[in-house]
This record gives C-alpha cells, sequence and structure tokens, in this order.
C-alpha cells in the first residue's frame, strides 16, 4: 500500500506508482473534501425521474426550480437540505462531516421540485436497488460510503501477482464488506486502488476472481468468524496539539490517553506564542492534558472536556 500523508503503524509500505487511471468519476452524487461531504448533483448524469406515486418520466421533461438531497442521514427528508445552483448543469451542497454518524454507508438520492426522485442509473459504482416500496419498480438508491475510490486518496492498496486473475475487488469494513463496488486497477506489477478514507482502524481482504485472501504483505491480520484471516490497517492522522502562551514555562508535555499518560515522553517544542507538538492518532475519541513545568492543566482553548474513570477532568480531541 502507497500512504499519503498518513501513517500505518504495524508495517512497512512498499511505493508503487500509480498510472494514470481515472477513478473520481466512478463515484456519483458526492466527494469527501477535507472535513466535509460535498453533494454534486448534475442534470447530465440522469435520464429519468420518478414521481411520488411510483411513476417514472424522461428527466428532460421537466424545469428544475430546486433540488434537495434526502437519504437515510435526514430521514429521507425532501424539505431541510437544498442545494445551490454552481452553473448551468451542477448544484452542489456542503455539510460537515461531524453531522454524520459512526454508520460506514448511507443511502440518499436526489429530490427535484418536491416532487420528482433523479433516478441513478443502475449500472454506476455506488448505485444500489431500492428495496422496499415503488410499486415494485426498478429504481435505485446512490450510495455514500465513509471510503470512497480516488486516485488523489490518502491510501493505495496493492496486491502483487494475480496477473492472470480477471478482477481483484478491495472489500472491507469500510464499506461493509461490499464485494462489488471496489474494483481495482491492473498495473505492470499486479493490482492497485487508492482510496478516500478517513483514520480509523479497518479490517479488509481482496476478492481475487471471487476468492477471498487476506493481504499476503500485511502481518497483522486477525481471526474472523469463518475461520480465516482479515488483514488490519490503522491510519492515523496528524495532530498538532497548541498551548498559548506559559512563556515562562521551562518545559511542558504533552500527555494522553494515546502515550500512556506519560509525563516525558511528548516534550513540546516552544514557539513566539506558546507550545506546539505534532502526533499520529488513530481516528476516536482522545483524552488529554498539559504538564507545565510539573503542573496538569486541561487545554484552555478546547472547550470539549469529560471526565476519566478516575473522576479527573481531562481535555478531549477528536479525530475523524
Amino acid at each position: 500500500m502507497k500512504i499519503k500523508n498518513i501513517h500505518i503503524s504495524y508495517f512497512l509500505i512498499l511505493f508503487v506508482a500509480i498510472i494514470g487511471y481515472a477513478q473520481n468519476d466512478a463515484i456519483q452524487g458526492y466527494k469527501i473534501d477535507g472535513d466535509e461531504v460535498v453533494f454534486t448533483f448534475d442534470t447530465r448524469d440522469y435520464n429519468l425521474v420518478t414521481n411520488l406515486n411510483g411513476y417514472k418520466k424522461d428527466f428532460r421533461d421537466i424545469d428544475i426550480d430546486e433540488v434537495l438531497v434526502a437519504g437515510e442521514f435526514n430521514n429521507w427528508s425532501k424539505k431541510s437540505w437544498r442545494m445551490t445552483k454552481v452553473d448551468e448543469n451542477k448544484y452542489e451542497l456542503r455539510k460537515e462531516i461531524k453531522e454524520f454518524n459512526d454508520k460506514f454507508t448511507w443511502e440518499f438520492k436526489f429530490v427535484i421540485n418536491n416532487i420528482y426522485w433523479a433516478e441513478p442509473s443502475k449500472d454506476e459504482l455506488n448505485s444500489v436497488p431500492v428495496k422496499e416500496g415503488w410499486y415494485d419498480l426498478e429504481v435505485y438508491n446512490l450510495r455514500m460510503f465513509t471510503a470512497y475510490p480516488d486516485k488523489e486518496g490518502n491510501l493505495t492498496f496493492t496486491l502483487n501477482g494475480f496477473k492472470d486473475a480477471d478482477k481483484v475487488v478491495l472489500s472491507g469494513t469500510f464499506n461493509l464488506w461490499d464485494d462489488k463496488a471496489f474494483e481495482m486497477f491492473k498495473t505492470k506489477t499486479g493490482w492497485e486502488l487508492s482510496l478516500n478514507i478517513k483514520p480509523g482502524e479497518y479490517e479488509y481482504k481482496f476478492i481475487v476472481d471471487g476468492q477471498w485472501i487476506h493481504d499476503p504483505k500485511n502481518l497483522d491480520k486477525r481471526m474472523n468468524e469463518y475461520e480465516g484471516y482479515n488483514s488490519i490497517i490503522d491510519i492515523k492522522s496528524k495532530e498538532t496539539f497548541l498551548l498559548k502562551g506559559n512563556l515562562d514555562a521551562q518545559k511542558v508535555i504533552l500527555s494522553g490517553r494515546f502515550n500512556n499518560w506519560s509525563e516525558d515522553e511528548y516534550r513540546m517544542i516552544k514557539t513566539e506564542t506558546g507550545w506546539e507538538y505534532t502526533v499520529k492518532l488513530s481516528g476516536g475519541k482522545h483524552h488529554y492534558k498539559f504538564i507545565v513545568d510539573g503542573e496538569w492543566v486541561v487545554d484552555p482553548n478546547n472547550p470539549v472536556k469529560e471526565y476519566d474513570y478516575g473522576g479527573n477532568i481531562n481535555s478531549v480531541r477528536m479525530v475523524k
């Protein structure tokens, strides 16, 4: 695997050059941009709409007044998530990732004029058939993953060899073990796929012409319920902790659950305005404090605090 601006703590990554394949066009309807989910509706991507009575209609026969995003994340509301028109064909809506819970996938659709549901093609990589209602018509929702294929993504999975295979798929907890969506691309040395993926620990496998295998180059693995093994990857994010002021202090230590509350390991660096230290953290919640010349203090510039099991108040850093 190849890592960009993140860290895998368990094994060495062999650098493999990316060949020029277009992954950005594989996912329809959204992208993840930093801390935001960006929903994008392009009129050129659709041929049909379905009205609220379940009847299909040609997309060209309607005049668009407004477009909204409706999905599992907002209880399929046809009123609240209104999109902004950005050019002749495109509409956009940005939402912070923190507005979504920790579920790995969500189904969604675009609503036009509060009457019509835009119908994605069944051939889209992230389309999924609607299982209930709609009068047994063949209609589809779009699906949003925590991770998604992106040639500029922060992590590249590689599988060397298997040159005679017809198809290799990447599957894991980041896409609810979907066995079709994340199809890999053939390279000179094997197969690869770049993902845009949030920090966290994930399990994964490769599916080579229908056969599930763990990553032969990753020694970190966990037994699954089928008496086989899943490979494990821990994706970390660079997090910089800042303590403003305290310029008269002789020594400031960053201590937290991530370093077993060490009192000397993470010695912070003095700057013109205070102190700072950068550490790589897994996704999730992290409790921490500063030790200023031996005195334990919470982060005065972070309003998020929690009690620990010992009744102590700690500052909290969320990594997503």
